[in-house]
């Protein structure tokens, strides 16, 4: 279970959304994440909102795509009880958690509810999150003829000790054949690494990597592994009998991974995210990067529609009784200031490939971008060209880059 939901306003009970949100809706995309909050074991280093079995305090999983469902049909009335256009979800996503625990037919009721409630630009991507133990060529097919376009798979590593160190249950021998059955079905694949685990070498990263291109995914994402306080990670780092990870280390990996998905044809869209071409990036994943719209369903789960943030309630039991009395699941919500927005653009656009129109910055922010071409965090070319981008350096530094930019 994650830590504590952040301070704020009171959502309302009816979910109603201030005129505010009306203001460049048209210009912006609709998405729709839908927080399935359950896992079979609790992985060590992991802070979401999830919950095993023994968690669950009188929820129950069988139940959940019905309350699920209920917050679509809640979405969708209140967007069009907003005023805002009409805007069918551009992209879905099933995370987590493990989606892939609850049956299909549970996940294609949560899609359909969408179809029905909210509607599904004709075009729309459709994803879900899967551990490779949590799928077989059935379930994946089932999807794939409901409509689903895409499915990330937690790799995570080929390596045992890596596995075992970060407690995930499944054989990295299966990742071959799970993808295999992904594009059997007409399924899009991505493939999620996480690199820097304590006691892994950069020989086991390269192995990592080397696997994880073999299956010929169109998608690969490697995340630095993030100690997060309250972990069963950070206790055990915080007692001596697991060693903080390198953060220099974890540098080498990540040029390791560049380099070795560059080789293979891949190009980086954002400092995490590496696709073989335009067209199998992860749309979904862009819409926040680019401070679209979108309606997060589920215990816990935040949405951002137009400026306004909100959060739900992040026990199932206790989304499932707001479910159940037809009220909002909203715990806290904030209406994001200007200043707040801004800074939010730079530090999420300057992640990605296509970077930051310069002309967009403020006076001041403008005037730091010589200073980082100078210090090789930003390529001159593009700067050139009217455009933030970065290096492969500013890339390892991008926090660095965000700070010098919003100062």
């Amino acid at each position: 279970m994650a830590g504590p939901q952040p301070i704020a306003d009171p959502a309302p009970v009816d979910g109603a959304l201030p005129g505010s949100v009306l203001d460049g809706a048209d210009e912006r995309m609709l998405s729709v994440y839908l927080h399935v909050p359950f896992c079979r074991v609790r992985c060590g280093y992991c802070d979401f909102n999830t919950y095993t079995a023994t968690e669950l305090r009188g929820a129950k999983q069988s139940d959940y795509a019905s309350e699920a469902s209920a917050e679509v049909a809640f979405a969708g009335a209140t967007l069009r009880a907003s005023g805002l256009p009409e805007r069918p979800a551009s992209t879905v996503f099933f995370g987590g958690g493990t989606p892939t625990l609850l049956p299909a037919g549970d996940l294609i009721r949560m899609l359909d509810s969408v179809r029905t409630s909210i509607g599904l630009a004709e075009d729309a991507e459709i994803t879900t999150e899967a551990n490779p133990d949590s799928v077989d060529a059935d379930y994946l097919a089932a999807l794939a003829d409901a409509g689903f376009t895409r499915v990330s798979f937690g790799m995570q590593s080929a390596v045992p000790h890596v596995l075992a160190t970060l407690e995930r249950t499944h054989d990295p021998d299966r990742v071959p054949l799970v993808v295999e059955w992904a594009r059997h079905a007409g399924l899009q694949v991505s493939v999620d690494l996480i690199y820097g685990t304590p006691g892994e070498s950069l020989g086991d990263w390269a192995r990592s990597v080397d696997a994880a291109l073999a299956t010929n995914p169109d998608h690969l994402s490697a995340y630095s592994l993030i100690v997060e306080a309250g972990t069963k990670l950070a206790r055990q780092i915080k007692s001596g009998s697991v060693a903080q990870p390198d953060e220099d280390l974890q540098a080498d990996m990540y040029e390791l991974v560049d380099a070795k998905l560059d080789a293979a044809g891949f190009s980086w869209y954002e400092v995490s995210n590496w696709s073989t071409g335009p067209e199998s990036r992860s749309r979904h994943n862009l819409a926040y990067w680019r401070s679209q719209d979108w309606w997060g369903i589920g215990p816990g789960a935040h949405s951002h529609i137009g400026g306004v943030r909100w959060w739900n309630v992040k026990h199932p039991a206790a989304y499932a009784g707001r479910m159940s009395e037809g009220l909002s699941p909203g715990a806290g919500r904030e209406t994001l200031s200007p200043q707040t927005r801004e800074l939010e653009r730079i530090l999420l656009l300057s992640r990605t490939r296509d970077g930051i129109l310069i002309p967009s910055l403020p006076s001041e922010s403008r005037v730091a971008v010589a200073g980082l071409i100078a210090d090789d965090l930003v390529h001159a070319e593009a700067a050139l060209r009217g455009r933030v981008e970065l290096t492969l350096r500013g890339r390892l530094l991008a926090d660095a880059v965000v700070r010098r930019l919003t100062v």
